[in-house]
């Protein structure tokens, strides 16, 4: 029975992101914009958002677009503590001062 539903469920979510992406397409994004949205949704652990925002750009352009964000908050972070980028991207990972 549950196989049944979950088959009918998977259907049902699949026409509609198939709807969403020809909608979605229309517009275009740019690597930066996909970046932003994929890591945001990782943060809120939002796996359909996760789903909407690869089919953006290539795995290549969206894995630059989150190592240039990455960076660039690393680098905002230690400037804001004033401390250096190094600290403080250990400091977030959890790992012990170097």
């Amino acid at each position: 029975m549950f196989g049944r539903t979950r088959e009918t469920w998977k259907r049902w979510t699949g026409t509609r992101r198939a709807q969403e992406r020809t909608e979605r397409e229309a517009r275009s994004h740019n690597l930066f914009e996909a970046a932003a949205a994929y890591v945001t949704a990782c943060a809120d652990d939002n796996q359909e958002g996760i789903d909407e925002v690869a089919g953006w750009v290539s795995p290549e352009a969206l894995s630059f677009g989150v190592n240039e964000l990455a960076c660039r908050a690393v680098v905002a972070l230690a400037r804001e503590r004033g401390e250096s980028p190094r600290d403080v991207a250990r400091a977030l990972l959890g790992l012990p001062a170097a």
